[in-house]
């Protein structure tokens, strides 16, 4: 039997901190897979250009605030839902990664993109956390 029963969930930081912790979660995931990227493109004798990386790293920290805001305001036990919710994303995210191998793409390339999915969720929960805690 499970408990409808609704968790209380802590205030959020004021709007203001909560814009900072992300855009500086943004900026690190930014800046670490950047340097990922830099370091196959040297390994790999490729040319690599870093704005993919950034926007990518942007948009998935972005996109991650806006679900972990959500579950905190939708769900009964946000920190219950989160707990599976975010490595379970984080591993679905690997799927078009696994799936550029029949492109011709590098095991290493691919290895790399995967890490640098979770590199965006290894900065951004503790800053969500911070900022939106459960």
């Amino acid at each position: 039997m499970t408990s409808s029963v609704r968790q209380t969930v802590p205030p959020a930081a004021p709007p203001a901190r909560v814009a900072l912790a992300i855009v500086l979660a943004a900026v690190v995931a930014a800046v670490v897979n950047t340097l990922i990227g830099l370091l196959i493109g040297v390994i790999e004798g490729t040319g690599y250009n870093p704005t993919t990386a950034i926007a990518y790293s942007v948009i998935g920290v972005l996109i991650g605030a806006a679900g972990w805001a959500l579950v905190r305001r939708v769900a009964p036990r946000p920190a219950a839902v989160l707990r599976w919710l975010v490595p379970l994303v984080v591993v679905l995210s690997f799927i078009p990664d696994l799936l550029l191998l029949q492109y011709g793409l590098s095991v290493l390339l691919v290895v790399g993109l995967m890490v640098m999915h979770v590199v965006c969720a290894a900065v951004a929960v503790p800053a969500f956390r911070r900022v939106l805690p459960v």
